[in-house]
């Protein structure tokens, strides 16, 4: 206590001049108008930059709380867009996706339409998982292809789930040819890219060109013939040297995939039991 006294009283006039300025200010500008304005307006604009700046912190420690409503709200409108195409297509009995180019081919076929509820692209094991399943009509080793074409082979078949082996997995091995040229190979991923795949045992004698298309063959019960698969991309030659090994640039975007469709070929099914039927009759005369 005693050392505030010596204090105040040591610079008691410094105290008394700034008294004096603050009284002579506030009549200075209370009975003069001009100065008063002056005044007034500075005071607003102090404070009004203040005021902004103040907002200006506050919104920025709020942009957390902003992104996370931003989120919520786009879920909602992803659901509701998911809901609506739902309906649309229930409504119309397809979808924009059946009119697409590659499904065109595949009028005469039965298909089942499923949705992609989980999917992997880099795995050398890849699995798809489709909404479909046995009480849908799907059985194993159905074909699966999508609006771009070719997607993979049914490889498990619950009630309504089923269980793809896609061609992004080291264990798939399809049929295709080189679309109007008349060669075969087997179409096969070897991990890596997933967009690239390889059709290997192409003729040394085959003749095509980069941009080929390669399709389905048909050769088997699971894939109508003339369903893309990809377009040729590079050419090398097999490990052997015996024939080409030709690099092919997928059509099925599947980092993307979601809508869908497993291929009911049971007509295509039934010739080919009739063939193997037959085959087996010739080797029994033979015999």
């Amino acid at each position: 206590m005693h050392n505030l006294i010596e204090f105040l009283a040591k610079y008691k006039h410094w105290f008394v001049f700034v008294l004096l300025e603050v009284i002579s200010f506030v009549l200075l500008f209370q009975y003069n108008s001009y100065q008063g304005s002056v005044w007034f307006s500075s005071a607003n604009a102090v404070s009004g930059k203040v005021y902004e700046w103040n907002s200006a912190v506050d919104s920025y420690f709020s942009l957390s709380k902003i992104n996370e409503t931003l989120a919520q709200r786009n879920i909602l409108l992803e659901n509701q867009v998911a809901k609506l195409t739902d309906s649309i297509t229930n409504i119309k009995g397809d979808s924009s996706l059946l009119k697409s180019r590659q499904l065109l081919r595949l009028e005469g076929y039965s298909l089942i339409h499923g949705k992609v509820v989980s999917n992997s692209v880099d795995r050398p094991d890849n699995l798809i998982t489709i909404d479909v399943g046995s009480s849908d009509g799907v059985r194993k080793d159905m074909g699966v292809v999508c609006g771009n074409g070719v997607v993979g082979i049914v490889y498990l078949v619950a009630s309504h789930y089923s269980v793809v082996l896609p061609i992004l997995n080291t264990q798939s091995n399809i049929s295709c040819t080189i679309w109007k040229r008349g060669y075969f190979g087997s179409l096969h991923w070897t991990g890596g890219a997933a967009n690239i795949a390889y059709l290997d045992d192409v003729p040394r004698h085959a003749r095509f060109k980069l941009g080929d298309q390669v399709v389905t063959s048909g050769y088997s019960s699971v894939f109508p013939p003339g369903v893309l698969a990809g377009r040729i991309q590079h050419v090398y030659n097999s490990a052997d040297g015996l024939s080409y090994r030709v690099q092919i640039k997928l059509s099925t975007d599947f980092g993307n995939l979601r809508d869908v469709f497993v291929v009911d070929n049971s007509a295509m099914q039934e010739r080919i039991d009739i063939m193997r039927a037959a085959e087996d009759s010739l080797k029994v005369k033979e015999e």
